[in-house]
């Protein structure tokens, strides 16, 4: 797991115990005590760094939004052109997932069974705005490259969503034995062979009439 930055090394401790312990035992449920036990602590320790296990998957969930989002900026201002922005971030969220095995638990949810609900919104929250970052990528490239997909900026977003999310649910199904990038280069160019076609001559130009009418 990268470096988990936090206020002490006991708190990073507790979250790469508890990323190990995700990892170790695909399928398991962690308890405090179980947690305690790996970090070599008693309870009371751990909540003195953490008032509760909520909060510790709340850290967890904040350095994947984190990580991910901030190597996401640093895409689009590295790249201009749409499809290679949009391979390069999903290959990130497919890369940064097998790396992370224990953490992969927690974007598919896995690891969230009987937890706050609130967890769950976040990843939620964390596959809209993943989608949300494509749909506007998408919608910059009709406006600029003439691009538009054979079917709606909305519903090409999700599928690509849809299809980075499957790769990563068969990760954890498969006890971490089948990695989300396997055969992903393949399904990317068929991904993209579809998605990324140009709009009509007559949607331009219908385009065009509308702006200079506007």
């Amino acid at each position: 797991m990268a470096r988990i930055k936090q206020k002490t090394s006991r708190r990073q401790q507790i979250l790469e115990s508890l990323v190990h312990m995700l990892e170790a035992k695909p399928g398991g449920r962690i308890t405090t005590a179980s947690l305690a036990r790996e970090v070599g602590v008693s309870e009371a320790a751990l909540y003195r760094h953490f008032p509760s296990k909520f909060k510790m998957y709340e850290g967890l969930i904040d350095f994947i939004e984190v990580t991910v989002f901030t190597r996401v900026s640093r895409i689009l201002n590295e790249e201009t052109a749409c499809w290679p922005r949009i391979e390069r971030i999903l290959n990130l969220v497919l890369t940064f997932a097998e790396r992370n095995p224990g953490i992969t638990r927690i974007l598919t949810g896995d690891a969230l069974i009987g937890e706050n609900e609130r967890l769950h919104q976040r990843i939620v929250q964390f596959y809209n705005r993943l989608e949300t970052q494509l749909k506007q990528i998408l919608r910059e490239a009709e406006l600029k490259e003439g691009i538009r997909p054979p079917v709606s900026v909305s519903a090409s977003a999700n599928l690509l969503v849809a299809s980075v999310e499957g790769r990563i649910v068969q990760f954890v199904r498969s006890e971490f034995r089948h990695r989300p990038t396997e055969y992903w280069q393949d399904q990317w160019l068929v991904l993209n062979a579809g998605l990324s076609q140009p709009a009509r001559t007559s949607d331009k130009l219908a385009g065009n009439v509308v702006a200079a009418g506007s």
